[in-house]
């Protein structure tokens, strides 16, 4: 999504990845199960609600957002490594454990173990993530501007 929005990739492909995700996530769910002799999917029990899990789940997102587009920026190759040792990191930081994605919440609606969510409490975590990417993506396309042009557009925003 922050992808599209930023005009590097098109909408059609972004929900392609969309998709390729929500899918991939349940795959992943239905191998971990088949692995540890658990039903095949199990909608999970797990509640997790309320302000402090959705606040605990727009920072994860937010944080992992602004780090991906600032190793883009500045670090290509270093993408993956940022993305996996913020994840492993936000896991302990956050009171969600940091999903930070819509289809991880998704697919984690399909186990009924530990790491699981009621798919009730889906809405709540799904927008949590969208909001934490946008706003991730506001404050990175603000920083990332050149000092030239963010010290002229403080200024003409001062004249106002």
């Amino acid at each position: 999504m922050v992808f599209a929005l930023k005009k590097d990739i098109d909408y059609r492909e972004a929900g392609a990845y969309v998709i390729a995700q929500i899918i991939g996530g349940v795959i992943g769910t239905i191998a971990a199960h088949l692995m540890f002799s658990l039903p095949i999917l199990d909608l999970s029990q797990k509640i997790r609600f309320g302000g402090a899990q959705w606040f605990a789940e727009w920072v994860a997102t937010f944080g992992l957002v602004f780090t991906i587009l600032g190793g883009v920026k500045f670090a290509q190759n270093a993408v993956p490594w940022l993305v996996g040792l913020y994840i492993t990191a936000a896991y302990w930081f956050t009171a969600s454990t940091s999903f930070a994605n819509p289809a991880v919440a998704i697919a984690r609606s399909f186990t009924n173990t530990f790491s699981g969510i009621r798919p009730v409490d889906l809405p709540g975590f799904v927008a949590a993530e969208l909001l934490g990417a946008v706003v991730a993506l506001a404050l990175m396309t603000w920083l990332l501007v050149p000092g030239e042009e963010r010290a002229s557009s403080l200024q003409q925003e001062a004249k106002l």
